[in-house]
């Protein structure tokens, strides 16, 4: 059988392979992210398009090393166009989510399958989430609540926790949203042998 390697250290992506069956070995691709995004910014890339090349980029290079099919994988924040990182610190993450109460934004999951050094297939998945115009004490609360886990996303929430509380509608699959669109990849796995048909 083709072996799968994943090429990130998430710990909610791994748990999702592992989750539908898919037996994988995990390789970190050493990507300098912050490079490849601030000069995707500076040739007028949109997050969209960031996180499809952070993924190819993540695949190929551990897949120019390492046999089998390499699943690479990136997600990017999108609000009205702009690109968020995570946040540094809980002040940081209360004015992002104060900045967000009320509005849509949306969530860019990217994965990239490499073979031999090259990339065999992709497919980049949005979803869109709007959060509801929660109260200030609300979101002290919150956040008093979570601490430092708020700041282990670039949205400041997890939606499989508590964050599912910040948000009044939610246009998309799951998996997207925790960052691994995993039904193509998943028919994917079958096409090649990896999963039985």
């Amino acid at each position: 059988m083709i072996p799968v390697i994943l090429a990130s250290k998430s710990a909610a992506r791994g748990a999702l392979l592992r989750g539908a069956g898919v037996s994988f070995e995990t390789r970190v691709a050493g990507v300098d992210e912050d490079a490849v995004k601030s000069a995707m910014l500076a040739d007028g890339a949109g997050p969209r398009d960031i996180a499809d090349a952070l993924a190819e980029i993540k695949a190929v290079r551990v897949s120019e090393k390492t046999a089998g099919l390499v699943v690479g994988t990136d997600q990017t924040l999108d609000l009205d166009g702009r690109l968020y990182d995570k946040a540094a610190s809980l002040d940081e993450a209360r004015a992002r989510l104060q900045d967000f109460r009320g509005r849509s934004h949306k969530l860019h999951s990217a994965v990239v399958v490499a073979r031999d050094g090259a990339p065999i297939w992709r497919e980049v998945v949005t979803a869109t989430l709007r959060m509801r115009p929660f109260t200030d004490a609300f979101l002290d609360g919150y956040l008093a609540r979570n601490g430092e886990a708020a700041l282990s996303s670039v949205g400041c929430y997890q939606l499989e926790g508590e964050g599912v509380q910040l948000f009044d509608r939610i246009d998309g699959d799951y998996f997207t949203i925790l960052g691994l669109p995993l039904m193509g990849l998943l028919d994917l796995l079958r096409r090649h042998g990896v999963l039985p048909l």
